[in-house]
């Protein structure tokens, strides 16, 4: 929708700076950030995400409503299962290159996305 004017965006005055705000916002929680990592590759149920974040089935939910509200997150049905993935790329991209930022902090890691031949 906004291809053509993708660098009139970008501004410091474009009218998503606050919305890109509340992304961050949003992802201002270890809880969707492990969410987010679970999903960079798969399509999971809400058992098998709290199983990997070690928090209840019930507390998953809850962010994932959250997550579903912003659109990062997408589901699909089956029976009466209910898988979710992430709904594109932007949000695994946010929350990797967060994690590279903190490794990069720290001194864990030298490696720029420029340097870098494959994004996640």
């Amino acid at each position: 929708m906004y291809a053509d004017n993708k660098s009139c965006t970008l501004t410091p005055d474009s009218e998503f700076v606050d919305l890109a705000v509340e992304v961050f916002s949003l992802l201002a929680d270890a809880t969707r950030v492990k969410i987010i990592l679970a999903l960079r590759d798969d399509e999971l149920s809400v058992n098998h995400l709290a199983d990997i974040v070690d928090k209840s089935p019930t507390s998953v939910s809850q962010h994932l409503a959250r997550l579903r509200m912003s659109r990062m997150v997408t589901t699909r049905h089956e029976g009466t299962k209910v898988f979710y993935r992430l709904t594109d790329e932007h949000a695994r991209r946010l929350v990797v290159d967060a994690i590279e930022q903190a490794e990069h902090t720290v001194g864990r890691t030298h490696h720029h996305a420029a340097d870098s031949a494959e994004r996640p």
